[in-house]
C-alpha cells in the first residue's frame, strides 16, 4: 500500500472540501461541547444528592445531648431508642428504605461541604464528637413526608427533621432541566453532523469518481480506496474534539471554579469530572465520524 498516495489524497481531499469539513467541525464543537456540559450537569447532581441527599429523603437527626428544647432530648441516643426508631421505619408504609450514617461519616461529609477552617488545626471549631447521628429515610412517596415526619418525628432519641425535599428539591430540578436541555440540543446538532459528514462523503466521492473507477479497474481494495476518507473524518472528528475539550475546559474554569467553588454548601464538579466528560466526548466525537464514514463510503465508492 503507497502511504504516500494516501496522505496526498487526504490533503488534496481536506483542500478541495475544506468549507464542508468546517461545518463539520464546528457543528462538533458545539454539538460535543452541550454533550460535555449535560455530563458534567448530571454528575453535579449525583454530587449535590452525595452531599444533602435525595430529593426523595427526610434525614432524622438523633440527640448528641442533653437539649433544654427537645424533651425527648435527656442525653445522648441509646441502642433502645434507635431500636425503636428502625422499628418505626420498617413499619411505615411511605418509608421505602432508610440508611443510617454515624459520627464519623457525617464528620466527613462535614468536611467536604465546609470551608478547612471549620475542622482543621489542633483545636478546630467542630469536632466528630458535635456531629449528629442521623437516619436519612427514602420516600416511596414524595407528597407524604409530612405523614412519615408526624409518625417518627415525636420518637424519643430525635433531636429534630430535616426534609431535604423541601431544600435540594427545586436545585436538583433545575440542574436536571438544564442537562436536559443541553442533551437534547446535543442530540439534534449530533444528526446534523451526521448528515454533514454524508453530504461531505458524497461530494468528495463524486469529485475523485474517475480516480474510483481507474483504481476499481487496476484492483484496488475498497479499505485502500476508502482509507483517504477515513483519514478526513479522523482528522476532522480530532480537531472538533479538541476545540469541544478547550471550550469545556472553559466551562469548567469560568464558571465552577472562579465562580461556584466559592459557594461552599455543596460539592462542586472539578477537573476530574472534566477529564471523564472528555473522555467520553472523545468516544462520541470519532464514532459519529468514523461509523458513518465507514458505512456510507461501501455506497458511494462503488463505481
Amino acid at each position: 500500500m503507497q502511504l504516500r498516495y494516501v496522505f496526498t489524497e487526504l490533503r488534496q481531499g481536506l483542500r478541495r472540501n475544506l468549507s464542508m469539513h468546517l461545518a463539520v467541525v464546528l457543528t462538533l464543537l458545539v454539538s460535543l461541547t452541550l454533550a460535555g456540559i449535560g455530563i458534567l450537569l448530571q454528575k453535579q447532581a449525583n454530587l449535590t444528592e452525595d452531599v444533602w441527599g435525595n430529593e426523595l429523603q427526610i434525614t432524622f437527626y438523633l440527640c448528641n445531648g442533653v437539649d433544654d428544647r427537645n424533651a425527648a432530648c435527656s442525653g445522648p441516643v441509646d441502642s433502645a431508642e434507635k431500636q425503636v426508631i428502625e422499628k418505626q421505619l420498617k413499619a411505615d408504609p411511605y418509608v421505602k428504605s432508610y440508611d443510617f450514617e454515624n459520627q464519623a461519616q457525617a464528620y466527613e461529609r462535614f468536611k467536604q461541604i465546609s470551608d478547612k477552617s471549620n475542622w482543621s488545626g489542633s483545636d478546630p471549631v467542630v469536632r466528630q464528637s458535635d456531629m449528629w447521628q442521623s437516619y436519612w429515610v427514602t420516600m416511596s412517596d414524595p407528597h407524604k413526608s409530612s405523614e412519615i415526619v408526624e409518625a417518627i418525628g415525636g420518637l424519643d432519641g430525635i433531636d429534630h427533621v430535616s426534609d431535604n425535599h423541601e431544600t435540594i428539591g427545586p436545585v436538583l430540578s433545575a440542574i436536571d432541566g438544564l442537562r436536559t436541555a443541553a442533551l437534547v440540543g446535543a442530540i439534534l446538532l449530533v444528526i446534523a453532523a451526521l448528515l454533514l459528514v454524508a453530504n461531505t462523503i458524497r461530494l468528495a466521492a463524486f469529485a475523485r469518481r474517475r480516480e474510483i473507477g481507474i483504481m476499481r479497474l487496476v484492483g484496488a481494495s475498497t479499505l485502500y480506496i476508502a482509507l483517504p476518507f477515513l483519514l478526513e473524518a479522523l482528522v476532522t472528528a480530532v480537531v472538533g474534539i479538541v476545540l469541544a475539550g478547550g471550550a469545556l475546559a472553559l466551562v469548567v474554569w469560568l464558571g465552577v471554579v472562579r465562580r461556584l467553588s466559592n459557594a461552599h454548601w455543596t460539592h462542586w464538579v472539578g477537573w476530574h469530572e472534566y477529564a471523564v466528560s472528555l473522555g467520553i466526548v472523545a468516544i462520541l466525537g470519532v464514532a459519529l465520524t468514523l461509523i458513518p464514514t465507514l458505512l456510507l463510503t461501501r455506497k458511494y465508492l462503488k463505481v
